[in-house]
């Protein structure tokens, strides 16, 4: 990367942060010949490049430092101004537009190894016959036994019609197999399963961020779930970390009545002037709404979630929300990378910012401090100006609070290790390798969605099968007072992997959610949900 493309690409970011506000922070000058001016920040900048270039010990890499500086003054900024390399860029695109190239594989870091969790129905590893708990060995002919599940992702995507060879131990086969395949476009939905819950209760896990076919996806999922008898929702929004505001908007638009604003948005330059973004008319739905929600869920889910919560429109239940409220444009730089820059800040209907503070304390502290521990000193609330919304309930500017808040299933380290010993269990199992249980043999993924209750279930024989198996494994370092001390957990995350190995990854997480406690407290709100939404109307402001 040239000298040139640096120095213009620190002028565009100088460009942007002058609109942006980055001058709001810096002292005043008394001196016109002081005064700190973009001019003076490149002229500065250029002859710094220079010098290091004529005097530093080893060979500059210019790149590397284009890309620390652009990312240094953006920093100063706020937490969500960042900085893309073009890998970078491209992938955020690919995920907005709900698709990306690659082999279509779900995978997961194991203890030894990154191995796959599912196939994608479709795709070049469905079509070539990849399979539940097959491990990478290598990757065009590169060994990836210690890669992360990162660096297997990185190097088995590529542009459509490119090829990649991998090489895979599979359960049961004494040789590893081969499998020469061509990448491919591999959906990436915001909606990862929905099934129905007891009581006419339909879930909806909107969990994958928000992309350019997020609502088309949610109509889709509640007109099947009508089809099944649906009389209430709830939608998860847990981890999913926002995108696209145009499809929040339209998300909560299904919920409120046409007209209503859904959130507003106020910063300078195109957004001096505040902008209230209004829900549209079309499918309105006015069944009992629950929202579940946690730390992940951030930006546009924290759009959706206040706008239910202002209105009274449904429950929230769970944790508090990240609190996201800044408003990221996107701008292009030289060489194909770019950079997002925070431009203005959202604002619920009641005019509660969704920002938390981030003046005080590290971006570490800044991304960890979700309060979702039971022993967390970041559970008190937002500390924020006070609001009142509709039916006079009272929430503070910061990040969503929940109107009945509950923890989440916690993981110990001893149910971390269960996770473990269950996935190489079900792996031999599902591999006919487990005496006695030949019959759970699975050879390819059904890709069903649901799993029924009286399928996959785990009766004494089998949960004595894989204490057996674990106990002999050292390498799972659990005893058997371990596994006495979890035995419904276990149970549950046997029959997860099994449901996994046989229909999908979102079968199986639906077994995990039946059990979830966040759930399981927001099945028990739907009547309170009810009562909300009637005795507040549809949100009048």
């Amino acid at each position: 990367m040239s000298k040139k493309i640096i120095i213009l690409g620190i002028v565009i970011v100088l460009a942007g942060a002058i609109f942006g506000g980055i001058f709001g922070r810096l002292p005043l000058q008394t001196s016109a010949d002081n005064a700190l001016t973009p001019q003076k920040v490149v002229g500065d900048y250029s002859q710094a490049v220079e010098v290091i270039e004529a005097n530093y010990v080893n060979k500059i890499e210019h790149e590397k430092i284009t890309e620390s500086s652009i990312q240094g003054m953006l920093f100063t900024l706020d937490p969500h101004s960042s900085f893309f390399t073009a890998d970078e860029l491209r992938k955020m695109k690919e995920e907005q537009a709900s698709q990306f190239y690659g082999i279509g594989v779900s995978i997961l870091q194991h203890r030894d190894g990154v191995y796959i969790q599912s196939v994608v129905p479709g795709t070049p590893a469905d079509k070539a016959g990849l399979r539940y708990g097959d491990k990478f060995l290598t990757v065009d002919d590169k060994d990836a036994l210690k890669w992360t599940s990162a660096e297997v992702s990185k190097n088995v995507r590529g542009p459509r019609g490119t090829s990649v060879q991998v090489k895979l131990e599979r359960a049961g086969n004494e040789k590893p197999v081969e499998y020469t395949l061509v990448r491919n476009g591999v959906p990436l939905p915001s909606i990862r399963n929905y099934f129905m819950l007891k009581d006419g209760i339909g879930y909806v896990g909107l969990t994958g961020g928000f992309q350019e076919t997020t609502v088309d996806e949610l109509d889709e999922a509640v007109g099947e779930l009508k089809k099944q008898g649906m009389k209430s929702l709830i939608l998860d929004l847990r981890n999913n970390p926002g995108g696209i505001l145009q499809q929040a908007q339209e998300v909560v638009s299904r919920f409120v009545p046409e007209g209503k604003t859904v959130v507003s948005v106020k910063g300078r330059s195109r957004y001096e002037q505040t902008k209230n973004l209004l829900a549209s008319g079309g499918k309105y739905e006015d069944y009992p709404l629950v929202i579940l929600q946690n730390g992940g869920s951030a930006s546009a889910s924290e759009i959706v979630a206040g706008a239910i919560q202002d209105y009274g429109r449904g429950m929230i239940v769970g944790s508090e929300s990240f609190g996201k409220g800044l408003v990221q444009g996107i701008f292009t730089l030289p060489s194909n990378t770019g950079l997002t820059l925070t431009v203005a800040r959202y604002y619920t209907p009641y005019g509660r910012s969704l920002q938390k503070d981030y003046s005080n304390g590290s971006i570490y502290d800044y991304y960890t401090n979700h309060g979702e521990d039971e022993d967390s000193p970041h559970t008190a609330p937002p500390t924020g100006k006070e609001f009142e919304v509709a039916g006079g309930r009272k929430f503070r500017d910061g990040r969503i609070v929940p109107d009945v808040k509950v923890l989440p299933l916690q993981f110990t380290p001893i149910r971390g290790r269960l996770n473990e010993a269950v996935f190489f269990f079900t792996r031999q199992l599902v591999a006919g390798k487990i005496k006695g249980f030949e019959n759970y043999r699975a050879e390819k993924q059904s890709f069903k969605l649901a799993v029924m209750n009286d399928e996959f279930l785990v009766n004494d024989k089998l949960f004595e099968a894989f204490r057996t198996f674990t106990a002999a494994e050292k390498a799972n370092g659990l005893t058997a007072e371990n596994i006495n001390s979890q035995i419904d957990y276990a149970k549950a995350r046997i029959r997860m992997e099994i449901s996994t190995a046989n229909y999908s990854s979102e079968a199986g997480q639906q077994v995990l959610l039946e059990v979830d406690p966040q759930v399981l407290k927001g099945i028990e709100q739907i009547p309170e949900a009810g009562k909300l939404f009637k005795s507040i109307g549809a949100g009048q402001q």
